[in-house]
């Protein structure tokens, strides 16, 4: 169990990232078979013929995929948390390459205890003087093939999900906030304070830490699933997975409700009306959907008429989200409530 004490400054210091990079290796955790798709499914049955080609193309994509391991540790400097609002995958990419040769040995040597010996292929990429390179060679290898064509979609999605919850943190506190995190993760409040716990294994043996004024650093996945930082010379950060994905890299199950929806409003709509189950913007719902702005704003303007959604300003952005009567429609149209 994992313990990170929270005080009171610690909401105003937690800060939100999206990382390109840590998409790519979620990706690639997918595509491989090492993690389950999931909702994902189609979007792994798709790029599974690149995926075959990169691993042929990139022989240290191999070397990757023999690190990954679940329940356990992952080396980190091949994964590391952005320094700033993320959403840069050359810079991230950038911090790979500058990973000093030592502490990868340390780290990779850390990563590879416990498990199978890798085949010869991959243990001479792993003992290579020039591992860092080749690994992130690999990672960059990843991106643009698995990610970067579906990248403005994902982008929106991970940046309606960080809106969400920012907000609910700075409305209700660190309960809100965390509640649909992820299934693992919970708070204790100790009034103005509290604990953030996180199961990761032995339910009897904690691992603690404090914040200590450092806020916390949230990064929402598409890809992945709960990842939490908690040595140096990282922040402190949770890796969660995003809402919103089940229709979006792929053709979701069709269902009785969705084609009387689709019949009802006409597809367009009923895409745009199930995307809203996040609040989202008019830019990211085209990016989301591939449609132009002129068609999600005619479309907007008729659910809006229609009472099935609704709109708010703050600043100079305007999002969208179901009215109860759109929800209920949407919900029965076989998507998932937020």
């Amino acid at each position: 169990m994992l313990a990170i004490e929270v005080g009171p400054v610690d909401v105003a210091r937690t800060r939100y990232a999206i990382s390109p990079l840590g998409e790519a290796m979620q990706a690639l955790r997918v595509a491989a078979g090492v993690q389950a798709a999931g909702p994902l499914r189609p979007w792994a049955e798709r790029i599974a013929p690149r995926y075959r080609h990169l691993r042929r193309q990139v022989p240290a994509v191999g070397a990757l995929t023999a690190l990954f391991r679940r329940g356990a540790y992952n080396a980190d400097f091949i994964h590391p948390p952005p320094s700033g609002p993320g959403g840069d995958f050359a810079a991230e990419l950038a911090a790979v390459r500058a990973t000093p040769l030592r502490r990868a040995r340390l780290e990779l040597s850390r990563n590879l205890a416990g498990l199978r010996p890798p085949p010869r292929h991959v243990q001479r990429i792993l003992d290579s003087p020039d591992v860092v390179t080749l690994l992130a060679d690999a990672l960059e290898a990843s991106w643009r093939a698995l990610v970067e064509p579906d990248w403005p979609r994902l982008r929106a999605v991970l940046e309606r999900d960080l809106v969400r919850r920012a907000g609910h943190l700075a409305m209700y506190g660190w309960a809100a906030a965390l509640s649909d995190l992820d299934p693992r993760v919970s708070w204790r409040s100790r009034g103005q304070a509290g604990t953030i716990e996180v199961r990761t294994g032995s339910p009897t043996e904690w691992d603690r830490h404090q914040l200590a004024g450092k806020g916390l650093l949230l990064m929402p996945t598409v890809f992945g699933t709960l990842i939490s930082y908690v040595e140096p010379p990282w922040p402190y950060a949770l890796v969660y997975p995003a809402r919103g994905i089940a229709d979006l890299l792929g053709s979701a199950a069709r269902t009785p409700g969705g084609e009387a929806l689709r019949r009802l409003v006409g597809p367009h709509r009923a895409a745009v009306l199930r995307a809203l189950n996040v609040p989202a913007t008019t830019t990211q719902l085209v990016a989301q959907l591939g449609l132009s702005l002129g068609t999600v704003g005619s479309h907007l303007a008729v659910l809006r008429d229609a009472g099935l959604v609704t709109r708010t300003r703050t600043g100079r952005t305007v999002r969208y989200e179901h009215t109860p009567l759109g929800a209920a429609l949407a919900h029965t149209s076989g998507s998932v409530p937020p």
